[in-house]
């Protein structure tokens, strides 16, 4: 019998609902989201070691106030602690490139049997403008993946790089504007569309 490919983020997250004692939602980044926000699809990111997650700026009063869920997390993490897994990075949306819409348009993750954990991933484009704070070579491989299996429209990408507000710090904003031209590409190469200058243009049949 083959085995279970590994899934390290559903193990942190099941652990983490385990604790929790109200229901609780929590928006997936990073890899996490792919291990999870694709199915099987994701699988090859379930060695990731961490659960990366936003919570929106409008709710962090009554996050914060939270006392179980701060508790849980630090719970799930000294459980953890020996196997080297634990909830990350926790970032607010205004540390992160979003929409400023991104909250209407999150994506429900469902793994089943939760407790009161309510899992959530931004939306495709969302995803991507999270993707663009690095320039490494894993989140241009993230990214491709992402676009090899969610069609993406190009004008509506470019209407989302417009309406990043700035990133707080400045060497990141230079990251994400300077990834904008490789991110068009890679998505024209699939659309079967061309770039002109500042933004895409579809190629029209003359017929």
């Amino acid at each position: 019998m083959a085995e279970l490919p590994v899934n390290n983020p559903e193990r942190i997250l099941r652990k983490l609902d385990s604790y929790l004692e109200k229901e609780t939602r929590i928006v997936l980044f990073g890899r996490a989201a792919l291990a999870l926000g694709y199915g099987r699809l994701g699988s090859q990111f379930g060695k990731t070691m961490d659960v990366d997650a936003i919570l929106p700026a409008v709710e962090m009063g009554k996050i914060e106030a939270d006392a179980q869920f701060w508790k849980a997390i630090e719970l799930t993490n000294k459980s953890l602690l020996p196997e080297g897994l634990y909830v990350s990075h926790l970032f607010t949306d205004e540390q992160v490139a979003l929409t400023p819409n991104w909250l209407a348009k999150i994506v429900p993750v469902e793994i089943g049997d939760l407790k009161h954990l309510r899992l959530f991933r931004p939306s495709t484009i969302d995803l991507i403008l999270t993707k663009m704070m690095r320039n490494d070579r894993q989140d241009i491989g993230d990214i491709g993946f992402i676009l090899s299996h969610e069609h993406v429209d190009p004008i509506e990408l470019d209407k989302a790089f417009a309406s990043v507000k700035p990133l707080g710090l400045e060497e990141l904003q230079h990251i994400f504007s300077k990834m904008q031209p490789q991110v068009r590409e890679m998505v024209a190469r699939l659309n079967g569309t061309t770039i002109a200058q500042g933004g895409f243009r579809h190629d029209l049949d003359p017929d």
